[in-house]
């Protein structure tokens, strides 16, 4: 188990009685049996008060603890017959972009969403989850796909930002952002977004722009991280705390700005504590807004779903 900062009163209460089992497994013959089951409950006590009322800032860390299931994890437990798509047809196949055809609760659709990860050699791989301009372009690729055979698009958003490289600037990254939340509106077909983790600035609304947005309980998303922010408005990173509270960045802020539709709830100490409830909950949610769209026409879906963002300005300016 990875700790978080904030976790390490709750790190060391679980020490004890991992240590505790350990000494009740050796020659000694001790039964220490009892005295772990009672670290046990206060540890899930402290977990509880821990998590209670988390900061934006804490929320921040659980967003990007590395434990937490990715795109990858999603795909693999909720959808079938997953079929992957390579490539922009222009460039390359961003591998931080991962996407295709697939079927959830028996219904054909096309997923697409950010991988970030598991390890160091995946990271590098996926790029930390930081699309290029061929990432984005693979998801138009996708999505004009979907459009085309009235396929529900469902997208997953797990992303620190688009890449701010060189390359990925000379490849047009800006353009190629632009037209991915151009296709977004103009999709005739539902589209549904989550925030399985961070949700950055303009490399997470060119998967969100979609007529549901859910979030999970303890995903941020926002135009810049709280570290950028700081860097930019106090010339010192380390005024993150600060910045993560100015920024209305969390689920419960967001869904009050009517930025998103739904809350999905997460098990106590964050999705990493418990992947598979927090993936299947995911899943509920997805089948729920599918149900919610599946009825509408295609004019009344890109109406909806344009008048949503233009109304959200009103909506954050009355907030």
């Amino acid at each position: 188990m990875i700790y978080l900062d904030f976790e390490k009163p709750l790190a060391e209460i679980e020490g004890k009685a991992g240590e505790l089992r350990a000494l009740g497994r050796s020659d000694n013959g001790m039964d220490v049996s009892k005295e772990a089951e009672a670290l046990d409950r206060k540890a899930e006590t402290a977990l509880r008060d821990l998590y209670r009322n988390l900061t934006a800032w804490q929320k921040c860390q659980v967003a990007r603890h590395p434990d937490r299931p990715h795109c990858k994890d999603y795909i693999e437990a909720l959808f079938s017959e997953y079929t992957p798509l390579a490539g922009d047809r222009a460039f390359a196949d961003d591998h931080a972009v991962m996407g295709g055809l697939a079927r959830i609760a028996d219904r054909p659709v096309v997923v697409i969403g950010h991988e970030k990860g598991n390890d160091t050699k995946s990271r590098i791989e996926r790029n930390f989850g930081m699309a290029r301009p061929e990432g984005y372009r693979k998801a138009i690729r996708l999505m004009e796909l979907a459009d085309r055979f009235r396929l529900p698009v469902i997208t997953l958003v797990d992303t620190p930002g688009a890449y701010p490289g060189k390359g990925a600037e000379e490849r047009g990254q800006a353009e190629a952002i632009a037209r991915s939340t151009e296709t977004c509106l103009s999709l005739g077909v539902p589209l549904i977004s989550v925030i399985i983790g961070e949700g950055g600035s303009g490399g997470a609304v060119a998967f969100a722009t979609a007529n549901r947005v859910a979030m999970l309980e303890h995903s941020v998303y926002s135009v810049i991280s709280p570290e950028g922010c700081a860097s930019i408005l106090w010339k010192d990173a380390e005024k993150m705390r600060e910045a993560a509270e100015a920024l209305r960045l969390t689920a419960q802020d967001l869904q009050k700005l009517g930025v998103v539709d739904r809350i999905v709830k997460e098990p106590v100490g964050g999705a990493q504590r418990g992947k598979a409830e927090a993936i299947e909950a995911v899943g509920k949610a997805i089948e729920i807004m599918l149900n919610e769209l599946s009825s509408k026409k295609p004019e009344a879906l890109i109406r909806d779903r344009r008048n949503k963002f233009l109304d959200m300005g009103s909506k954050g300016l009355a907030a």
